[in-house]
């Protein structure tokens, strides 16, 4: 029986697309996020090959100003400042909140799990207005090695308590459920992007294009 849900924040419960607007200030691209976000991941990843860490912050910046530069473009500290604080102020989809009602009506406990750190997983929660909806929260900062390591994974539920069985991960992204699947975790793919689940990746238990039909599933599955 699942007792805790984790959450991935950016994209799986948190819309793009007010950072989007702001990228659109200075490219004409319409993957020029996704090519930011990548860059950003990939760097993550690397140096948690590598054991080495740096934070999210950290990365973003770098991530930001090597795009600037591929681009020819000028990136002032202001500009940098307008860009990254979008991130911070991040919308929630329209099903995020019916999603977790749901869980709590059936006392399951409701958890972020974010590359994010916890200064700033607790500002984009709140500007999204669903902070209070959240049993507790987690940054990678804590184990100093990012998502899709199993690290963090084990990490959260050792800290709440939890077996991984008793445990589900909900995400957009297909590395991150790899993860958790490799951790233990059960997995819960929500399709916020038009594009194709790795398939040599481990593949989720569950799939929707709507969070709350996906907790519903998951609950059913109980």
């Amino acid at each position: 029986m699942k007792k805790a849900v984790f959450f991935d924040m950016n994209e799986t419960l948190l819309n793009l697309s007010l950072l989007k607007s702001e990228f659109d200030k200075y490219f004409d691209d319409a993957y020029v996020v996704k090519y930011w976000f990548t860059k950003l991941l990939h760097s993550s990843t690397v140096m948690g090959t590598m054991d080495t860490y740096k934070n999210f912050g950290e990365l973003a910046d770098a991530g930001l100003e090597n795009l600037f530069f591929e681009n020819d473009k000028p990136l002032t500290s202001e500009t940098k400042a307008q860009i990254l604080g979008a991130f911070k102020k991040l919308p929630a989809y329209n099903d995020v909140i019916p999603a977790v009602e749901l869980l709590k009506a059936h006392d399951i406990r409701v958890i972020a799990v974010s590359n994010s750190s916890l200064e700033m997983i607790k500002e984009q929660l709140t500007n999204a207005e669903i902070i209070d909806y959240f049993d507790s929260y987690y940054s990678v900062d804590a184990v100093k090695k990012y998502k899709p390591f199993k690290d963090i994974y084990h990490y959260v539920a050792q800290q709440e308590g939890l077996q991984v069985h008793e445990i589900a991960m909900v995400a957009t992204h297909d590395w991150d459920l790899f993860g958790a699947k490799k951790a233990g975790l059960s997995t819960a793919y929500i399709k916020r992007k038009t594009e194709i689940y790795n398939p040599y990746y481990l593949q989720p238990d569950l799939i929707s294009s709507d969070l709350k039909d996906l907790i519903q599933q998951l609950i059913q599955a109980n």
